[in-house]
């Protein structure tokens, strides 16, 4: 019977594939969810950019009131 010989290195790559794979499965199941729960009506689709009022004077009268 042959033991298998695991050094420091090996078992720090093994632990981070792992983190990995549980990290990755979980974000790309969170997006799937997601996608169903629109697509049946259950969560509204939200644009990230909804929060933001700036307009465009705004920025102009900031700009001109730094000269």
């Amino acid at each position: 019977m042959q033991f298998l010989y695991f050094d420091p290195g090996l078992g720090a790559m093994i632990a981070q594939a792992v983190v990995a794979a549980v990290a990755g499965v979980l974000m790309f199941s969170k997006n799937i969810v997601y996608k169903i729960k629109v697509l049946l009506g259950l969560a509204k689709k939200n644009d990230i950019y909804d929060d933001i009022d700036i307009s465009d004077s705004d920025l102009e009268n900031e700009s001109k009131s730094d000269k």
